[in-house]
């Protein structure tokens, strides 16, 4: 198919409503829990006990109650996944071309306040990958363990 073909849809039925959680591959599942909290701000799901040694655990973002989302049909932030990773070290990772090796994030969260989260992340020593303005404020960093993100202010 042609990237300019219209496509008919028969119904209008939305087939996604959003997006439910992302796998990130991790070495410590325990600190990186840990690391997730501190720098943005994401929680063990309830029915987790965080213990040393885990293998997997799912994090939320609390609403602005504190309370952890309940899986529905309309995730708005969506879960993070971390599991153990094999002995390769796999991570969330790729480039833009052939050319440029540097890795490019894998996703970006969305903040209204981008100003705060950059000075904590900062302060935290989150490796800071780069800063730009493009239709709004954006950083690009680093957790422990290789894995890219940016978080974006419109």
């Amino acid at each position: 198919m042609k990237g300019n073909e219209e496509i008919n849809a028969v119904e209008t039925l939305e087939d996604i409503t959003g997006i439910t959680c992302i796998y990130v591959p991790v070495d410590d599942v325990y600190e990186s829990i840990k690391w997730y909290q501190k720098n943005l701000g994401y929680q063990p799901a309830s029915s987790d006990r965080v213990e040393p040694g885990m293998a997997t655990a799912v994090l939320n973002v609390p609403d602005r109650n504190g309370n952890l989302p309940t899986p529905g049909l309309r995730q708005v932030v969506p879960a993070l996944f971390l599991h153990q990773s094999d002995e390769a070290g796999g991570r969330l990772r790729f480039s833009w071309s052939l050319e440029n090796d540097r890795p490019h994030a894998i996703a970006c969260f969305i903040t209204p306040r981008i100003e705060e989260l950059s000075k904590r992340l900062k302060e935290n020593g989150v490796n800071i990958l780069g800063e730009r303005i493009t239709s709004g404020p954006n950083i690009t960093f680093a957790d422990p363990d290789g894995n890219i993100w940016e978080v974006w202010q419109p």
